[in-house]
């Protein structure tokens, strides 16, 4: 907090203030890097905390002692092996750093303190779960003292003495440096006890980390160095069990595996052959065949056609024949950029049984069973409560925490953009009824895990469900999540309420202040409109009356464990009475969960959502480490539970550390059945995505994607693929450096020849905890080495060693990474992490790692694997639009255009890219396009001088090519006709709105530097709740409706002036007047979806509409007379020749 603010906690710390150990030498800062100042804090006697000095500390033995919390230990050898146990203060103060980190909101930043600031009350709701922030837990029986006890893994009371004296971390730890004597019975303490963590060393047997370099497998090496860069002993914190090598099981003696062995003690483990995890699809050759046959027939025809529209032009409307080649020109060369790249598609499917079996079975690797999969991180980005509600938020939150996958390889980080306090006590409350929602999913196999989509599916709740206890405990369920819904709807008045409170008691100590001082009580009393937490402390973020330091733009990093890690076995619930619902034989543990909010200052440029995204790469890479990340917008839910094992099939086959990331489909709820706007937008999903997947991957979307953490630090893949002499020639090389074995961990400059390990903080910056995490991450991404072809893999159980706990220097540190001046001098954004320059940041990361030779996969499930929500108002779809195709134009303008790709990006794939950047420039020949039917019946003319065979023949050509090969995509595709025609329409209408004003913007900043914000999508759902499609019938006046809405009158008054033209002329020309009008039919039959949003759910439209459209109408009539003026001058002659019969 900050230093304006009176505690009312248990202590103030920082980084070093616990865990750090050692003298003052030792502690501070970890490193000098950072460049961070530290605070340290006592409570004394009477309950008042006293800030203390680096000299303070260094002469006081007494308070001093209050950092050494950890004894020396050195690094276990073959020659230096641990006793049998940890003594009772090991085990204590271990638990201790647990319950204090999982306990304390951490903030800091640039050129400013990082503090701790133990919460004992996060909510104002109870909360259950011994995992949670403010579990429950008995308070300190000190005099003076109001901290909480030390809790177990099960939310139990750690009793350090006999007496069972209930006694808080802080004054244990004086009590041992006192006299070594229980306060309760003054009996000492003894050291045998509270070793149940220790590991059983008994055999001898040792536990060997990463294979290669151990100090970066299993210990943060950054946190045991001190400020010189010597070793400190004092913060080795954790040692592990396990065996010396790899390749040689150990097996219990004690019959722990009885079932699973046989005779001498081997398990019954019969050679089954290699598995994969994965195999392809081909599409069926009755359907692929005749669909590339027709694409070159197509281009054929196209050629022809164009070549003939070039020799035989229009003498009496040249410019009408201008204007239409160009256009058709254009056309031919977009379809040709759209379709080419769809020669290949494919279909995949994934063996969850294999998976399994590989990596969570007992084997010889694996004699305990443990799961060797890989860690994953999830990351859930919000930013705006208001557009962004915290129940929707909180809701895809409960969705990861309950998915089907090792609870102890899961982190979920939510990112909070905004640094509201709304959100932050939401996510408190998530966490708090997933004590009950979680367990209740894995007891009856729940689907989907959103519990507000499960409570409104329609159908047999009961059907496929087997225990008897199913509707019971559906029932609690019910009642406890509607209960956490009012508690989520009633946060903001709770909060207003509730600062209001502290706001007026803090008037009123200030008056009584004036008054006992002397002051003028006439001046007003200038009390600063505070947001206050639960625990009655000032909210470190964004206040709802901005203030300096605490505005939407001015805010410090804020970083809460939500959850602390869970333990690595499993923790079954009690059944006891106090329980909601019985989980006696269910596993409880919850995953991790960590809010955070970057820093962000007046001053800096953070990037939006790729900013966002970067700072959750480093902090989770100093906390979890996952080697893979998985993120999802605040609205995307898992829709699937195995959706994660079905992705990881991919990463850990043959063949995938080769794999950048896996794009899921993203799939939508709260569409209109009709579809109108083509949100659900199957066409691209469904038909471009699974063909980019058969050359070197899709294209990533934004969300529903599990990333290789290694790729996203810009490293190349071990192997690579470069193509020369115009693509006909391709040179396979390795990019890494060998090493002794295909099991050995490398280091970072072996990944990159010119990365030096000097430079690593000009790539990665000034955390040495962040570049250490680096070849740990890859090393655990690697799949098996089970099978010859895996070129670069690890040994099987490398990944069966329980994760180290946190600590608070470790928090600290992360804190220090999610700076806003971190990045300054670095290469995130530009080579590391997301990439920033653009509003499609998503594409440009996409294709940077494409173009360093990765490849993607794109995974379709049987089960949607997530879904969301997507706007189906029209201006917002609109909007939406807009600010994809004002990326693509911003892509195409920059070096991430496709035609600056390199050697090892494919030929398809590189047209692919190509195509992202270029179409939203369609839109100026599309608009001209639609205008010209109108321009040939007004004029009398058309785009040819007469209609001959030819030119109809090859017309009907193209048009019967078009359509088969739509009937065949939809095929191979599945995409419903009616959704490709909904494609169709959109596809007009945004081409000539949106897409023409993204040309407009991006020319605007490339060549005046304007730089073009946009508005959060909103994801509140509609409020008309007997109705919720009602946002669909909202009409809200956009400039981007006028150009659609001119092109409709236009042609509508064109058809009706050709029309009585062609009836009252001398010589009818039915043949032009019919060219004109079915051109003109074919664009209004486009535009249809459009007007029918425009009537709104009466019919009516904004008279705003008609008043543009009519004044652009007569502005476009006017000077096509004045281009084009009738023939003959005479205005009666003129008149007469028009009378009404």
């Amino acid at each position: 907090m900050a230093s304006s603010h009176n505690p009312t906690k248990k202590a103030i710390r920082n980084s070093g203030g616990v865990g750090s150990g050692g003298s003052g030498s030792n502690q501070g800062n970890r490193g000098g890097a950072s460049g961070q100042s530290v605070k340290f804090a006592r409570r004394t006697s009477s309950g008042r905390y006293v800030s203390l000095s680096r000299e303070d500390i260094d002469m006081s033995g007494e308070i001093a002692g209050d950092y050494m919390n950890y004894t020396v230990h050195i690094p276990p050898t073959p020659d230096n092996q641990p006793m049998d146990g940890l003594t009772e203060t090991e085990s204590v103060a271990r638990k201790a750093e647990e319950h204090y980190v999982s306990n304390s909101l951490f903030t800091g930043g640039f050129n400013s303190v990082t503090r701790a600031h133990v919460m004992d009350k996060v909510i104002d709701s109870q909360v259950s779960h011994p995992q949670m922030v403010g579990a429950k837990g008995s308070s300190c029986a000190m005099p003076a003292c109001d901290g909480k006890v030390m809790r177990d893994e099960r939310g139990d009371d750690v009793d350090p003495c006999e007496c069972r004296f209930k006694i808080c971390r802080d004054c244990y730890m004086d009590a041992l440096k006192d006299r070594g004597q229980c306060p309760g019975c003054k009996e000492p303490y003894k050291t045998e006890e509270y070793d149940d963590d220790a590991p059983n060393f008994g055999s001898g047997a040792l536990s060997l980390p990463a294979p290669g370099n151990s100090k970066l497998a299993e210990n943060r090496m950054s946190l045991m160095r001190s400020q010189t860069g010597e070793f400190d002993h004092n913060r080795w914190l954790f040692e592990s069990q396990g065996t010396y090598g790899y390749g040689n099981a150990y097996w219990p003696k004690d019959g722990m595996y009885e079932e699973d062995l046989e005779g001498n003690g081997i398990p019954d483990m019969v050679d089954k052959g290699w598995k994969p995890l994965t195999r392809k699809i081909p599409m069926p050759a009755g359907i692929i065949s005749p669909y590339r046959l027709l694409i070159f027939v197509r281009l054929v025809a196209l050629g022809f056609f164009l070549n003939w529209r070039l020799n035989h032009p229009n003498e009496e409307a040249m410019w009408l024949w201008g204007m239409s080649i160009v256009c058709e020109i254009w056309f031919a060369f977009s379809w040709i950029l759209d379709v080419i790249p769809k020669l290949h598609p494919i279909n995949r499917a994934t063996d969850l049984s294999v998976l399994k079996e590989k990596f969570e079975t007992v084997t010889p690797a694996n004699p305990t069973g443990r799961s060797d999969l890989p860690g994953v991180d999830f990351f859930v980005s919000t930013a705006d409560p208001e557009k962004e509600p915290p129940l929707v938020t909180a809701n895809t939150i409960l969705s990861i925490l309950a998915i089907n996958y090792p609870v102890e390889k899961l982190a979920c980080y939510i990112s909070d953009d905004g640094g509201a306090l709304l959100t932050f006590e939401a996510m408190a409350e998530a966490a708090s009824f997933a004590n009950v929602w979680v367990p209740f999913c894995r007891k009856h196999d729940i689907e989907p895990r959103n519990p507000d989509s499960y409570f409104s599916l329609k159908g047999d709740p009961t059907k496929n469900k087997r225990r008897p206890d199913f509707v019971k405990d559906r029932r609690k369920a019910k009642r406890e999540y509607d209960e956490f819904k009012v508690r989520i709807n009633g946060l903001p008045d709770s909060i207003r309420r509730r600062s209001d409170a502290f706001n007026a008691r803090e008037e009123v100590k200030a008056m009584k202040h004036i008054k006992e001082s002397g002051g003028d009580r006439t001046e007003p009393i200038k009390i600063a409109k505070a947001t206050w937490m639960a625990d009655g402390t000032h909210w470190p973020g964004t206040w709802a009356a901005s203030a300096p330091e605490h505005g939407k733009g001015d805010h410090p990093s804020i970083l809460q464990v939500m959850l602390k890690p869970p333990s690595s076995d499993p923790l079954y619930g009690m059944p006891d009475e106090e329980q909601i619902i019985d989980y006696s034989d269910v596993d409880i543990r919850l995953p991790m969960l960590v809010y955070m909010s970057r820093e962000k200052r007046r001053g800096y440029d953070h990037n939006k959502k790729a900013g966002a995204m970067n700072a959750l790469v480093r902090a989770s890479a100093i906390m979890s480490n996952g080697p893979f990340i998985l993120n999802l917008d605040c609205d995307h839910y898992i829709y699937n539970a195995d959706a994660l094992r079905e992705g990881m099939c991919f990463m850990m086959d043959r063949g995938g550390d080769r794999i950048c990331y896996i794009q899921f489909p993203q799939r939508f709820e709260g569409i209109d059945p009709s579809d109108r706007y083509a949100n659900h937008n199957t066409v691209f999903f469904d038909g471009n995505m699974r063909a980019l997947d058969g050359v070197q991957g899709p294209v990533y979307v934004g969300t529903g994607c599990l990333f290789r953490r290694f790729a996203l630090y810009g490293f190349d893949p071990p192997r690579a693929t470069e193509y020369s002499r115009l693509f006909t020639n391709k040179h396979k090389k390795n990019t890494y450096k060998e090493a002794d074995s295909e099991s050995q961990a490398l280091r970072t400059e072996d990944f990159d020849a010119e990365l030096d390990p000097a430079l690593l903080p000009k790539r990665f910056g000034n955390s040495a905890a962040l570049s250490e995490s680096i070849p740990v991450a890859e090393f655990q991404g690697r799949p098996l080495a089970d099978h010859p072809g895996v070129k670069h893999g690890r040994p099987p159980g490398a990944l069966t060693v329980p994760r180290p706990p946190l600590d608070p220097s470790t928090v600290a540190e992360a804190v220090s990474v999610t700076s806003c001046w971190y990045e300054d001098k670095t290469e995130w954004g530009d080579r590391v992490g997301w990439i920033y320059g653009s509003v499609t940041e998503d594409v440009v990361t996409g294709y940077r790692m494409h173009n360093r030779g990765w490849r993607s996969v794109y995974c379709i499930t049987k089960r949607d694997a997530f879904r969301g929500s997507a706007p189906i108002n029209l201006t917002d779809r609109l909007h939406q639009v807009l600010r994809w195709a004002t990326g693509s134009v911003e892509i195409f303008f920059s070096r991430n255009n496709a035609l600056l790709a390199s050697r090892r990006l494919k030929l398809l794939q590189r047209l692919a890219y190509l195509n992202v950047g270029i179409y939203p420039f369609t839109s100026i020949f599309l608009l001209v396009y639609c205008f010209l039917p109108a321009f040939s019946l007004f004029s009398g003319f058309f785009i040819v001088q007469t209609l001959n065979v030819t030119f109809l023949v090859y017309l009907l050509t193209i048009t019967l090519t078009l359509i088969a090969l739509a009937i065949l995509e939809v095929k191979w595709s599945g995409v419903g006709l009616e959704e490709w025609w909904r494609n169709e329409q959109f596809w007009l209408i945004s081409g000539t709105s949106a897409h023409l004003y993204a040309v407009v913007q991006g020319l605007l900043k490339v060549i005046a530097g304007i730089e073009i914000s946009f508005t959060l999508t909103s994801k509140s759902a509609a409020e008309d709740e007997d109705d919720i499609y009602a946002d669909l019938y909202l009409v809200k006046w956009t400039s981007l409706m006028i150009p659609p809405i001119t092109i409709m009158m236009v042609n509508i008054i064109a058809i009706a002036f050709g029309f009585a033209k062609t009836i009252y002329s001398e010589v009818p020309k039915w043949s032009k007047l019919m060219g004109g009008a079915f051109f003109s039919f074919w664009v209004l039959a486009h535009l249809y979806p459009f007007a029918k949003g425009l009537m709104g759910r009466r019919g009516k439209t904004p008279t705003i509409v008609f008043v543009w459209s009519g004044l652009i109408a007569i502005t476009i009539s006017l000077l096509w007379i004045a281009i084009s003026p009738p023939k003959g001058s005479d205005a009666s002659s003129l008149g007469s020749t028009f009378q009404f019969p």
